[in-house]
């Protein structure tokens, strides 16, 4: 049975709406910088995107530039097992070469 922590236990965890940032000179480097984040823990990403995994956004095509800018495309589930495992392929054959 998994492990499971109490609400008051877990990290903090932030979204867009909760932070602001204003503009500002700064002393970092946007080439220093590092945005990278984990969407597993066996997964990272370049950067913190992930496209939506709905059916008139995201198929092979948009997963392919999702990957190649650094972030994650997510085949929607809006198409039949057969036409998933046809982008699927499409996108690791891209990779493959």
């Amino acid at each position: 049975m998994a492990h499971k922590r109490k609400i008051q236990d877990q990290p903090l965890a932030l979204t867009f709406d909760d932070v602001l940032l204003k503009p500002l000179d700064s002393s970092v480097l946007p080439a220093e910088t590092d945005v990278s984040s984990r969407v597993t823990r066996e997964i990272s990403v370049n950067i913190p995107i992930l496209s939506s995994a709905m059916d008139t956004v995201t198929e092979g095509r948009l997963a392919i530039a999702m990957a190649q800018a650094g972030g994650i495309g997510v085949i929607h589930r809006n198409l039949s097992p057969e036409e998933q495992a046809r982008e699927v392929g499409y996108v690791k054959k891209y990779e493959a070469g």
